[in-house]
């Protein structure tokens, strides 16, 4: 049964009287506001970054998942705006908390963008206020961290606020399932809290709303479903390395496999995992199990095998190359996509970087191709792709990389050139004609 506090925020949240808040206007943030706003609640987004807030104020979008469209119209009709100043937290009923939480140097989770959002909301709690942790994080992060963080205010969670754990559901580039239709899993302190919070959610969102018991649960379902692609890429790739071993052509033994109707599922090989969730989230589940003196064998294991990847595709460059009688060394290497993933611009732990990496190290000569991608760092530097490659970047190449297979890059270019070209997204599965001189993972 609810309070009387509870009771009053729930009728705000679902007559659309509440106003919004969002903490960190990123991959996950920014989306996740401007379905709030399209929802018929005032939104509040909060940044550190006074670029990104200005953007925003101005309708311009920068997150790929978002339609320009609808971040213009929403700041436009005054449903949406963003700003630095956290002391305008006190304006919102209910906030969500939507920063990065990385791994730091050693291999553990840095909670500090967790800790620090929670601190500035903290200092401008009121009564009948509801906070939800988005960012992927281990269990126990909402009840063990925030929690008290919040109570330092003198309020107290399940009675004066109101606190959840919401994962982010965030799939950059997937034409599918976004934001708004993707299922939601809320998990509270208290049975208010998840009420509160599941009420919001199914207030804005399509997909279903999926109440756990607790946000621990709802923590781990998380850590699962990236724990369990993490595993899954990582038998296809050390089964790419074995068929590579033998001869066999490993995408076509997916694609066989993937016939069963039942008890299988394609996962795919490439050059290594990229975005801000497979490569990173697996690893705050091995850091919190050995507080329970356990070690997570299978999932230390996969990650090896995952990170060896560009090494591999590096070697094979050398083999080839070889094979040809030059050495990978003062070797021309066009490198077809820096993002993680294709027909997206985002190159967070993007394999291919650490394949840049590791072609430099080894003295080679290499020019990146990505149409998607503006710029990105590298050895501390700045570095901007070409947008296309022509014929004459494919003839001076010694060997042309793909790494991204994004859609707009000219296969059938690559298909009548003779440059020798390694792929490692098995770019050419839908074309009939091969180039002369190709290999794949």
């Amino acid at each position: 049964m609810l309070n009387e506090t509870a009771t009053k925020l729930l009728n705000k949240i679902e007559t659309k009287q509440a106003v919004v808040g969002v903490v960190g206007l990123g991959y996950v943030g920014l989306p996740l506001a401007v379905e709030k706003a399209k929802a018929g609640y005032k939104v509040i987004g909060f940044d550190i970054q006074q670029k990104r807030v200005d953007m925003v104020n101005e309708g311009i979008n920068y997150i790929g998942d978002v339609v320009d469209e609808e971040l213009a119209s929403t700041v436009a009709g005054g449903q949406f705006v963003a700003t630095t100043d956290y002391s305008k937290i006190s304006e919102v009923d209910a906030v969500a908390i939507c920063v990065p939480t990385p791994l730091d140097n050693y291999q553990q989770p840095d909670t500090s963008y967790v800790e620090m959002s929670g601190s500035e909301i903290a200092k401008y709690l009121h009564e009948g206020m509801l906070i939800v942790l988005e960012s992927t994080t281990y269990p126990g992060t909402t009840e063990e961290i925030l929690k008290p963080i919040l109570e330092k205010s003198g309020f107290k969670v399940g009675q004066e606020i109101f606190l959840s754990y919401s994962p982010e559901r965030v799939d950059p580039g997937n034409k599918v399932y976004n934001t708004k239709n993707t299922p939601k899993v809320v998990g509270g302190v208290t049975p208010a809290c998840t009420e509160i919070a599941g009420v919001l959610y199914k207030n804005v969102l399509e997909g279903d709303i999926h109440k756990v018991s607790s946000p621990a649960v709802a923590e781990m379902e998380k850590i699962l479903e990236n724990t369990f692609r993490h595993i899954n890429i990582a038998l296809a790739n050390e089964m790419a390395i074995l068929c590579d071993k033998m001869g066999i052509d490993v995408w076509e033994v997916i694609d066989a496999a993937a016939t069963k109707p039942y008890g299988f599922m394609p996962f795919y090989p490439g050059p290594g995992l990229g975005g801000h969730c497979i490569p990173i989230d697996p690893f705050y589940l091995t850091w919190k199990a050995r507080e329970y003196n356990y070690h997570t064998r299978l999932i230390e294991l996969a990650g090896e095998i995952n990170n060896s990847m560009p090494e591999f595709v590096v070697n094979r460059c050398m083999y080839l190359l070889n094979n040809e009688g030059k050495a990978l060394k003062n070797s021309k290497v066009l490198v077809l996509g820096v993002a993680y993933k294709k027909d997206i611009d985002d190159v967070r732990e993007s394999p291919a970087l650490i394949v840049l990496d590791l072609l430099e190290k080894a003295g080679a000569n290499y020019t990146v191709v990505d149409s998607f991608v503006k710029q990105f760092k590298m050895c501390g530097e700045i570095v901007e792709p070409k947008k296309s490659f022509t014929s004459q970047d494919l003839e001076e190449a010694d060997i042309v990389l793909i790494t991204t297979n994004h859609t707009d890059f000219d296969y059938e270019l690559l298909a009548k050139s003779d440059a020798l070209i390694f792929d490692t997204r098995n770019s050419f599965k839908a074309t009939s004609q091969l180039p002369k001189n190709y290999y794949k993972l």
